[in-house]
């Protein structure tokens, strides 16, 4: 993983046989809204939602998924209170610390996108950590997207590009999609088959902006601690029945 927040080079993506998505992103969404449901602080919540991603991981794993991305925590998530911003956080150093070996048992390859420079030195370090332990694994590729905004990911493209035409190394007229593309931090991954959000709320919230372009979407109204792998199977299933055109007639 490099400064930018790039991570391991990721696999091509689109849908493989039998309709299965290349590349599945997820916005789990619920787990404040789960905890206050049962009295709980919403930490609670938080923990709960670890549960899925395991379940959902080793799904996507099994039925040949090569991508899973999923939304962890946001640029916007930082204005909630440092109390909850922290349990987040030692959550992630947590679920690295307790999952990393079964990760590598499984073939499941790490990654993040985002600006990893505001995260916690531990949480970064930690996450360093398990991307070098996974990375020369073939399996699926799990991306963790971390402070990250699709808005601030457009804007950290332009400037790059910004800089090279104002150093005299790119002509305006050379900057096209491709190139454009090239600067993302999800630079190295493909565009998104299938988004997953669940507990409801039926809009992207800034998520993957360039790479959701001609992605399906799928919205259930499940809260993210109670969403299993019959509903990701659902899900799979749903997008197998839709005819992708891309444009054409």
């Amino acid at each position: 993983m490099d400064a930018a927040g790039r991570g391991v080079a990721g696999a091509p993506g689109g849908a493989r046989a039998g309709g299965v998505p290349g590349h599945v992103a997820v916005i789990m969404d619920g787990n404040g809204r789960w905890a206050e449901a049962r009295g709980l602080p919403r930490s609670e919540g938080h923990k709960a939602g670890a549960e899925p991603v395991r379940t959902i991981l080793k799904c996507a794993n099994r039925v040949g998924v090569r991508h899973l991305t999923l939304y962890t925590f946001s640029s916007e998530n930082w204005q909630r209170s440092p109390e909850e911003i922290g349990s987040l956080f030692s959550l992630l150093v947590r679920y690295l610390d307790a999952e990393t070996a079964e990760l590598l048992r499984s073939g499941v390859r790490l990654r993040a996108v985002g600006d990893l420079t505001r995260l916690p030195q531990a949480s970064l370090a930690a996450l360093e950590d398990a991307v070098r332990a996974l990375s020369g694994n073939t399996g699926v590729t799990l991306t963790l997207a971390l402070s990250y905004g699709a808005r601030d990911e457009l804007v950290h493209a332009a400037r790059n590009l910004a800089a090279r035409v104002a150093g005299g190394s790119l002509a305006p007229g050379d900057v096209d999609e491709g190139l454009f593309a090239s600067e993302l931090w999800t630079a190295d991954l493909p565009d998104v088959d299938l988004l997953i959000r669940t507990a409801g709320d039926q809009r992207i919230s800034n998520f993957l902006l360039w790479k959701l372009a001609y992605a399906e979407l799928y919205f259930t109204d499940i809260l993210w601690p109670d969403f299993g792998e019959e509903d990701f199977l659902k899900a799979l299933e749903d997008f197998r029945s839709r005819k992708r055109r891309f444009g054409r007639a």
